[in-house]
C-alpha cells in the first residue's frame, strides 16, 4: 500500500488541524494526527466517544477541507445491504419487461435499474466523495460482519453484474457512541481515536468559534456550568453542540432585558433535552447556574 503524504494539500498532522481550523472545527493533535494517517495510509478512520463530542462534524469538515461531497450512511438495528450498498428498482423493471416488445432483448440489470445506496456511491466516485457510517455501534453483528469485507479491498459483488472495485481507496469515517463492543477485527482495519469533552478552556474556544455573538465571559460560564452537568447521572449529558446551544441561547435572552442567572434558567431547555433529567436538576438547577453566571 503506497503512502499519500499529501492529499489534498494535506502534507501532515498541523496542516490538517490548521484546515480544521479554518472549517470551523477546532482539532486537538490526538484527532488530527489520527485523521491525516488516515488520509496517509488510506485506512478508514473510527471516531469513538459519548454522543455530542463532535465526531460528526469531524467527517463534515473533513468532506469540507478535501472540497469533497459528503454521504452519509446512518446505522439503525437491522441495517441490511439493500440499504447500505444498492437495491433493483423492480418496478421499473417490471415495466421494462411489459413494455419490451415480442422478440426484443432487454437488460434489467443496467445501471438504469440500479437504486445507489452510500457504500456503492462511494466505490464509484472515491475521489469526489468522504464515506461517513455513521453510529456503526446501532447496527448488529450481521451488518458489522458485512462491513469488513467491504473495508477489506473496497469492492462489492453485485451477482447480476460481477465485482466492482474502487478505482482509489475511498476516505471513509466511521462513528460510534460506544453503547455495544465493535468487533476486533473491525477496529484493526482501521486509524483509531477516542474523543473525550474537550478541556474546558478548548471547548469554550468552540463555543466563541462556532458563535460569535457569545462573549469569552458567557462562554466561560457554560463550560463551566456543562462540565457540573457532565458530572450529573443524567440519561443524556449536554455535548460540544449542546454548550454552544446554550451560549446563544443565554445570550439571545440576555439582549431581551433577562439578568444573566435568569437568562442561563431559561435556556436549559437547549442543554438539557429530557424530562427525567430535567426533573432531577430542577431542585438543585440553583446550585448549578448562579456558580456559572458568576
Amino acid at each position: 500500500m503506497a503512502l499519500r503524504t499529501n492529499v489534498a494539500g494535506i502534507a501532515s498532522p498541523e496542516a490538517l488541524a490548521d484546515a480544521l481550523r479554518a472549517a470551523m472545527y477546532l482539532a486537538d493533535d490526538g484527532i488530527a494526527t489520527a485523521g491525516y494517517l488516515s488520509l496517509a495510509l488510506g485506512k478508514p478512520l473510527l471516531l469513538e466517544g459519548a454522543p455530542g463530542v463532535g465526531k460528526t462534524e469531524a467527517a463534515k469538515a473533513l468532506a469540507g477541507i478535501l472540497g469533497r461531497q459528503l454521504i452519509r450512511l446512518q446505522c439503525f438495528e437491522g441495517i441490511d445491504a439493500a440499504a447500505a450498498l444498492y437495491e433493483w428498482n423492480y418496478p421499473r423493471q417490471m415495466l421494462a419487461i411489459r413494455q419490451a416488445r415480442e422478440g426484443e432483448s432487454i437488460d434489467i440489470y443496467r445501471d438504469d435499474f440500479l437504486i445507489e445506496r452510500p457504500m456503492l456511491a462511494a466505490l464509484r466516485r472515491p475521489d469526489s466523495t468522504v464515506l461517513l457510517i455513521d453510529e456503526i455501534d446501532r447496527s448488529d453483528h450481521e451488518f458489522e460482519a458485512f462491513l469488513l469485507e467491504f473495508l477489506s479491498d473496497f469492492s462489492i459483488s453485485i451477482p447480476e453484474r460481477g465485482t466492482l472495485r474502487a478505482a482509489e481507496r475511498p476516505v471513509v469515517v466511521l462513528t460510534s457512541n460506544r453503547t455495544r463492543e465493535l468487533h476486533e477485527a473491525l477496529r484493526r482495519r482501521c486509524v483509531y481515536h477516542y474523543i473525550a469533552y474537550p478541556e474546558p478552556e478548548r471547548e469554550a474556544q468552540i463555543i466563541m468559534m462556532r458563535s460569535s455573538a457569545v462573549a469569552e465571559g458567557t462562554a466561560r460560564a457554560v463550560v463551566h456550568a456543562v462540565g457540573l452537568l457532565r458530572q450529573e447521572p443524567l440519561a443524556k449529558p449536554p455535548g460540544v453542540a449542546e454548550a454552544v446551544d446554550w451560549a446563544e441561547a443565554a445570550t439571545a435572552l440576555a439582549g431581551t432585558g433577562a439578568p444573566w442567572p435568569e437568562a442561563f434558567r431559561r435556556a436549559i431547555g437547549t442543554a438539557i433535552k429530557d424530562e427525567e433529567d430535567l426533573a432531577f436538576l430542577r431542585p438543585r438547577l440553583h446550585l448549578i447556574i448562579p456558580g456559572a453566571a458568576a
